[in-house]
């Protein structure tokens, strides 16, 4: 090699074996040498040999002390783009772990996004997220564009604008997400100096004017604070917190402050030894200085999801100056300064230390995916890693990106596309197989969606659907169909009542009265009053007042009273629907409400009204507008069945005893289970015939007082445990 060559790689390998003495510098260097041979002739746009770029991307690395094999990566990451070296070659060459990162990289590059949703920064950001299996594609890329960044001179205008763009949208927020906030500030510092260099220049003047004064200042605390410190016997480094260009240009955009209520604020950092000292540190201050109250946040006890940590505290400093502290260990600055690469330090031949990776969720999940790793195109496809939990993203036939929250279904996607793929949609196809619409979306899932023209949706899909729009087309298809099936037993309760008087239900319902009516009640046609009639808004009762003659409505018979069946009754059988006449009604099995519950209504198709206790979990699955008034027939008194759970000591005769004080009370008993445990318990259900509320509570006070028995409670829902027992 020429001697400008060996001195780089030589400088290059300086660097990593003085903070790795155990690093492989013979794979760094052989990689710098297969670098120069295939990048030989190629220059760059500044002039430069291309060799520099390189060497620039490998040498960052070493900044952030990455392995052997990372390193060389940054040093072979264009060849495969640029010198038409292959993978296949890479891989004989320098093995299969560095062909990865190095296919992963120019993947990364050759990633192309013409559609409008893709080309956003956020979908982008992430999908280079949700691509990469082993985490150092990802630093690797961004020292690639750090280094790029810094020789943007030498492109034309347009380049520079467009490239700046980018890394504001793209890879300062990576890097801020991966937690090397050394990397995020000179992007965004460097990219903004190009986006809007008035603004740049502005702050960078104003800064360098106040500079003395502020050195002055920050000194004067700086000594303060480290008298006391030692006093305290505890040990700590300060350093000043730089005010970052862009930082400071985007809180004055944010809070519509000047430049000076922005930089008027000092930061200073405070390294010291161990946890307990950072709080130690804390109190120091506060007993100093003044705080600020609402300006102090513990991402020691809570860190960040990237495993940022440190105190953080603003207070009132000498002279009134407000002065923003961090309170943080070494360790804890080393992450804070590096992120993921101070976590992600790969020891020579190994992928990684266990414990640290277990401090990073989504990092865990990756290392595990990538075990299962077989080749280069499951690589790419076939795990995704998730660094933000809360969306998942997947891919429609033709290779659009969409976005769902997380336990998104092929339902929430059938909706993204059209409101009627969604209405029709019967099946999935998820990676070419079939899955269940309760199915969770993962990350790069291909999804096509099946679809029957005669297909509706159901009140199920509400419990399974997690994006808003896919909820708010659903309830409102529902809501509709409700409203026909509303106006369908709205005409049938109407038409009813119209016949026992002897007229045409055809012609009065299709009359001008009928119209004038509807309007009577804020409505607009006959359909619409019968929507209303059906959903228990307005009675039938009312309408008839307003249809009929009162000397006619006077005159007529009440209808004649019909037997009762075993689980369902009519108004005779201790309900009554307000408004609503020779209606049936029937008890819910879910709830088994008796005289004395407090209960509501339900309108049903084709069943009648569904009498439920007010407290029942299943009224939230029914639609408000299907409630209707109901009321018990103190008048009636007929038997209920009532389920009722007794638990006692299990002795010979308790169930005799149970049934006697049963029979007490004058109650029937239906059924009667036994069953017993292992810890010496008993338990007894029943189905008893109670007359009212108080008739059960008498009943369950009656057995409380039985020898033995240690509890008493009723079973709302005893239909459903009688199947289960059965």
């Amino acid at each position: 090699m020429p001697d400008n060559e060996t001195a780089g790689v030589q400088e290059l390998s300086a660097k990593v074996l003085s903070y790795n003495p155990d690093a492989d510098v013979a794979l760094i260097e052989r990689a710098y040498r297969y670098a120069a041979k295939s990048h030989e002739g190629q220059t760059r746009v500044s002039g430069l040999p291309y060799l520099s770029h390189p060497l620039g991307v490998a040498t960052i690395l070493a900044e952030i002390r990455m392995d052997s094999v990372t390193i060389a990566s940054g040093l072979l990451h264009d060849i495969v783009e640029d010198c038409g070296v292959t993978v296949e070659q890479l891989k004989e060459q320098f093995g299969e772990e560095l062909a990865l990162i190095v296919d992963g990289v120019t993947k990364l590059g050759q990633m192309e996004f013409s559609r409008r949703e893709e080309r956003q920064a956020e979908t982008f950001r992430k999908m280079l997220l949700a691509m990469a299996k082993d985490i150092r594609v990802i630093l690797v890329k961004l020292t690639d564009r750090l280094h790029n960044m810094r020789t943007l001179e030498y492109l034309p205008e347009r380049k520079q604008l467009r490239i700046a763009q980018e890394t504001l949208d793209i890879y300062a927020p990576l890097a801020n997400r991966l937690g090397i906030y050394w990397v995020k500030s000179e992007l965004e510092d460097t990219a903004f100096q190009y986006l809007n260099p008035e603004a740049y220049h502005d702050i960078n003047e104003k800064i360098a004017s106040g500079r003395k004064e502020r050195d002055q200042y920050v000194t004067m605390v700086k000594d303060r604070i480290s008298r006391e410190l030692e006093e305290g016997g505890i040990q700590s480094t300060m350093m000043g917190r730089p005010k970052h260009f862009y930082s400071i240009y985007q809180k004055m955009l944010k809070q519509n402050i000047s430049f000076d209520d922005v930089y008027d604020v000092i930061g200073l950092r405070i390294i010291t030894d161990n946890v307990r000292n950072c709080y130690a540190t804390l109190g120091t201050l506060h007993s100093l200085w003044k705080p600020v109250p609402g300006r102090f946040k513990d991402f020691i006890a809570l860190p960040k999801p990237n495993m940022y940590q440190s105190l953080h505290t603003t207070v009132i400093g000498p002279e009134g100056e407000r002065v923003e502290f961090q309170i943080r260990t070494e360790e804890m600055h080393k992450t804070a300064e590096q992120g993921i690469a101070a976590h992600w330090r790969y020891k020579e031949g190994n992928k990684g230390d266990e414990k640290v990776y277990e401090k990073f969720t989504w990092l865990r999940h990756l290392l595990e995916w990538q075990q299962e790793m077989k080749d280069a195109r499951e690589f790419m496809e076939t795990v995704k890693i998730d660094l933000f939990p809360e969306e998942v993203y997947v891919f429609t036939p033709r290779g659009d990106v969409k976005s769902f929250p997380r336990e998104a279904t092929p339902i929430d996607f059938a909706y993204s596309i059209h409101t009627e793929i969604g209405h029709k949609c019967v099946g999935a196809k998820v990676n070419g197989r079939m899955v269940p619409l309760k199915y969770q979306l993962r990350n790069g899932d291909a999804v096509e969606i099946l679809t029957n023209p005669n297909h509706f949706p159901g009140k199920d899909w509400l419990r399974i659907v997690k994006t808003s729009r896919a909820r708010a087309k659903i309830k409102a298809w529902i809501k509709a169909a409700e409203k026909e099936r509303s106006i369908s037993l709205g005409r049938e309760l109407l038409e009813r009542e119209i016949q026992k008087f002897g007229l045409a239900p055809a012609g009065v319902l299709k009359s001008e009265e009928m119209t004038q009516i509807a309007r009577r009640f804020s409505l607009m046609t006959p359909t619409d009053l019968m929507a209303e009639i059906g959903f228990g808004k307005v009675s039938v009762n009312q309408v008839l007042a307003r249809l009929l003659p009162k000397e006619v409505l006077d005159a007529r018979q009440k209808p004649v009273k019909t037997e009762q069946k075993p689980g369902e009754t009519h108004e005779v059988g201790g309900v009554k629907v307000r408004g609503v006449e020779d209606i049936m009604t029937r008890y819910a099995h879910c709830c088994n409400p008796v005289p004395g519950d407090d209960i509501v209504g339900f309108i049903t198709i084709g069943r009648g009204v569904s009498i439920h206790t007010a407290d029942c979990p299943r009224i939230v699955e029914y639609t408000p507008e299907r409630m209707i008034e109901v009321e018990w027939d103190v008048e009636e008194v007929i038997p209920h069945p009532v389920g009722i759970s007794v638990v006692t000591v299990d002795r010979p005769g308790m169930l005799a005893k149970i049934s006697s004080a049963i029979a007490l009370c004058e109650v029937n008993i239906r059924e009667a289970t036994v069953t017993t445990t292992e810890e010496y318990r008993a338990l007894f259900n029943f189905v008893i015939d109670i007359n009212d509320l108080n008739h059960l509570q008498q009943v369950m006070k009656t057995i409380r007082q039985v020898k033995g028995v240690i509890s008493v409670v009723r079973l709302k829902d005893w239909h459903r445990s009688r199947k289960r027992s059965l």
